[in-house]
């Protein structure tokens, strides 16, 4: 009996004492890198993919060694089924344990896209489709879903002149509802409540000022004339003038091959400010921070004219005698 007991105890005693080695070996596995090579791969983790299978790819692909070891590791660290699907960028320099935690947390790998102060919603899907983030046409319904934008809270038929113009990160795959979440709540942040203030004090709605901002952006060339070109934009609406912007046009026509002609002066469309009088329905482009500035706090000028000097510069009268002036000498070439 004595015998008997004594064998299992020292196979219990051999048990423990393997068990113990063998979870010191894993801990030890968890903090060495398979090699000093600090180079990145992108590694994609597929939906529903189990942890064998994330082991052997990361082996064959040299992130690890021994997947064994790295299974073992994460289920003793609780990560075997915390481990999320994207994009990351792991290299074998990495100890086991920061990429089971870099899986774990969805550390994903982020892109880096800009969109630029001016930019209307088709150059913005472009930019987003070349990031191959999603789809042009899929941004681009959802960008002009009106269900969509009355949820985000903007009184508009589509997200013109509320995708922010800034610099992003995100990850691939991802909708793109949440890109234009992100963007929609840049301007948000941006557009704060002194600015909306400043909004009802000029008797505009958001979106008129957003409207009118983006008039401005497409106007300017040089960021000093914004606070100017919006006065002129201002005086005209005070006196009930047309706004008479070339970009506005441009905006409505299709297939705009960049030669503005008489005709399209002369277009009949929503967006045509030769013709109609006040602001255009909504936006022509994505106006940023300076732009929005400029719409509600323009310089105090009398200015009601402006014409380009062919140096994205323009010069700004106070009256057609003047103007017409201005264009014969920067336009026709005539003293």
């Amino acid at each position: 009996m004595n015998k008997i007991k004594t064998f299992f105890l020292i196979s219990a005693f051999i048990s423990f004492s393997a068990l113990s080695c063998l979870f010191l070996d894993i801990l030890a596995y968890a903090d060495k890198s398979a090699s000093a090579d600090n180079s990145k791969k992108v590694v994609v983790i597929l939906p529903g993919q189990n942890l064998s299978t994330i082991a052997s790819y990361l082996d064959n692909t040299g992130i690890i060694k021994n997947p064994l070891k790295f299974k073992l590791l994460a289920r003793i660290k609780g990560c075997d089924k915390k481990i999320k699907a994207g994009e990351y960028l792991l290299s074998s320099s990495m100890p086991p344990i920061k990429i089971l935690e870099t899986m774990a947390s969805g550390k994903v790998c982020l892109y880096k896209i800009t969109i630029p102060e001016g930019y209307n919603l088709e150059q913005v899907a472009s930019i987003i489709a070349k990031a191959e983030l999603c789809a042009k046409a899929d941004f681009l319904k959802a960008a002009t879903n009106s269900s969509f934008v009355y949820k985000q809270g903007i009184n508009a038929e589509t997200f013109e002149g509320y995708l922010f113009p800034e610099t992003y990160h995100f990850p691939k795959n991802i909708t793109p509802e949440k890109i234009i979440a992100a963007m929609v709540e840049r301007f948000r942040s941006i557009f704060n409540p002194e600015w909306k203030k400043r909004a009802k004090d000029l008797n505009l709605s958001i979106h008129q000022v957003v409207a009118l901002a983006s008039i401005i952006e497409k106007e300017t060339g040089v960021s000093f004339e914004r606070p100017v070109i919006s006065s002129v934009f201002h005086n005209r609406l005070k006196k009930r003038m047309r706004l008479e912007s070339d970009p506005t046009v441009i905006y409505g026509l299709k297939n705009f091959n960049g030669n503005i002609t008489r005709k399209h002066l002369t277009a009949k469309t929503p967006y045509n400010t030769y013709i109609i009088k006040g602001l255009p329905p909504g936006p022509i482009a994505n106006p940023g921070i300076k732009a929005l500035k400029a719409a509600l706090y323009p310089a105090d000028t009398d200015f009601l004219y402006f014409v380009s000097k062919k140096d994205r510069t323009h010069k700004f009268s106070a009256n057609i005698k003047n103007h017409n002036k201005a264009v014969k000498r920067y336009q026709l070439h005539k003293q």
